[in-house]
């Protein structure tokens, strides 16, 4: 019996690549199948919609599922809200103080929300939550409008504002949403909470999910450009 397996093993060591082969089939990593990722479902957020007419965004931001739902969906750095000395707050951080003040959770289409808001005992800095719940990876976009410190006081018709926008997925600067650009505009066509200013927006920055930021036309936002449609220009005459 000790000959017979002394010849079996000279046999496996004399077959060229025997021992090799069987080495590789032991220690290659398994081949790595794609696997679709998982439907992300935030149909959660409908409920906070209308009615009434504007939502409950109280009742949202208190739900415990907010504060989570923005920090999985809003990572991009962000620059604007804090100081270089004491630092610059999470970007889902940022979006709750801007939406801390709630004004309306208003739905289109059966596909958008906008959630809207403004930052705790200062107004003129507002926030607006957008998201496309088409799809099974929905978009989210933050929007911000911040006070440009040296133009005149927020209580000034010809004080200005930069609008920041950041988003979970890429967009093209030239070809925002459409339903995003409405969103905007008639969210920018509204004054501050007590305030019959409407507030001027001069400068626009889009920053893709990675931080890199993007200055583009205000203009091709939706801010400022809000025009009443005709057939409600037709009812008002």
């Amino acid at each position: 019996m000790t000959r017979s397996l002394q010849l079996a093993a000279a046999l496996l060591l004399a077959l060229p690549g025997t021992m090799t082969h069987a080495h590789a089939q032991i220690s290659s990593p398994q081949i790595k199948r794609d696997k679709k990722q998982p439907k992300e479902n935030l149909e959660w957020l409908w409920q906070y919609g209308p009615p009434p007419a504007e939502g409950r965004e109280n009742q949202l931001v208190l739900d415990p599922r907010f504060r989570p739902f923005l920090a999985q969906y809003l990572t991009a750095p962000q620059t604007f809200w804090g100081n270089p000395k004491t630092g610059y707050k999470t970007l889902d951080e940022t979006a709750l103080d801007f939406l801390s003040v709630p004004d309306k959770v208003i739905a289109d289409d059966n596909r958008y929300l906008t959630i809207t808001g403004c930052v705790f005992r200062f107004c003129p800095s507002r926030g607006l939550l957008w998201v496309d719940l088409n799809g099974p990876h929905p978009l989210v976009v933050f929007a911000a409008i911040d006070w440009i410190k040296d133009s005149k006081v927020p209580s000034e018709p010809d004080a200005e504002y930069t609008l920041w926008i950041f988003s979970n997925h890429p967009i093209d600067s030239e070809h925002l949403p459409p339903a995003f650009v409405h969103s905007v505009a008639r969210w920018t066509a509204k004054p501050t909470t007590g305030s019959t200013v409407i507030q001027q927006i001069r400068n626009a920055i889009l920053v893709d999910p990675d931080g890199s930021p993007h200055p583009i036309a205000a203009s091709t936002t939706g801010a400022n450009t809000f025009t009443v449609p005709l057939n409600q220009q037709k009812a008002q005459q």
